[in-house]
């Protein structure tokens, strides 16, 4: 059983899952693009939807997508990528900024791309994880905002929480989000394990070329 009541046509995914299975981040993939054929459809499919993203497949064989939020566009966005390499099994995604390569490893599926596509999340370092859990919504301010905490210093263990802030009726705190992982790791020059929300699981490390690979793990709720 799950809590998503979608359109035909639209898999639900769960991107960056716990070690147990649990948590993630839902995702939907519209695997058709073409029945929403402009941007004022798709903009209220994903209003409707709900979710902090939704994926439409313009083209699944050269994996041509378009990320929507409740209210904007995106250009670049790390569990949508996640989870539609993991869905149409891609070695490559063509977004407008640029090319993104996946990869399949085990159980875990990792998209790599340049840090700087990422939307500009501002990165927060808290003193400890108590800190992070103790948030009960976003801190005052504007602006995107990813909080975070060394649990583990040596072992890059971090504990994160998101905060959008957007006024585009969209979600209040995301579950898991990879581009931020990516900004951090990306910054501190080192390989990350963070747990973020309510414990979803996001794994990020820098390469040598400038780029930065993010991944985890990728469940179907729902089918199309």
């Amino acid at each position: 059983m799950n809590d998503f009541d979608v359109p035909d046509g639209i898999d639900v995914l769960r991107v960056f899952c716990g070690p147990d299975g649990r948590h993630g981040n839902a995702l939907g993939v519209v695997r058709d693009g073409r029945r929403y054929p402009d941007n004022e459809s798709r903009q209220a499919l994903a209003r409707k939807l709900g979710f902090s993203e939704t994926v439409f497949v313009d083209d699944p064989e050269r994996g041509t997508v378009d990320i929507r939020t409740p209210g904007l566009r995106l250009p670049f966005a790390g569990h949508p990528l996640v989870g539609a390499a993991w869905l149409l099994d891609l070695e490559v995604l063509e977004l407008p900024i640029g090319d993104v390569t996946a990869r399949q490893d085990g159980e875990f599926t990792w998209i790599s791309a340049r840090p700087e596509w990422a939307p500009p999340w501002a990165l927060e370092r808290y003193e400890s994880v108590a800190e992070v859990e103790a948030l009960t919504g976003p801190p005052p301010g504007e602006g995107w905002l990813y909080v975070w905490a060394w649990e583990d210093e040596a072992a890059g263990r971090v504990r994160a929480r998101a905060f959008p802030r957007r006024d585009d009726g969209g979600i209040e705190e995301d579950e898991a989000t990879g581009a931020a992982a990516m900004l951090l790791s990306a910054e501190l020059g080192r390989a990350l394990n963070i747990t973020q929300g309510r414990g979803s699981q996001i794994l990020a490390a820098p390469a040598p070329d400038g780029t930065t690979e993010v991944g985890g793990r990728v469940l179907l709720v729902v089918t199309s």
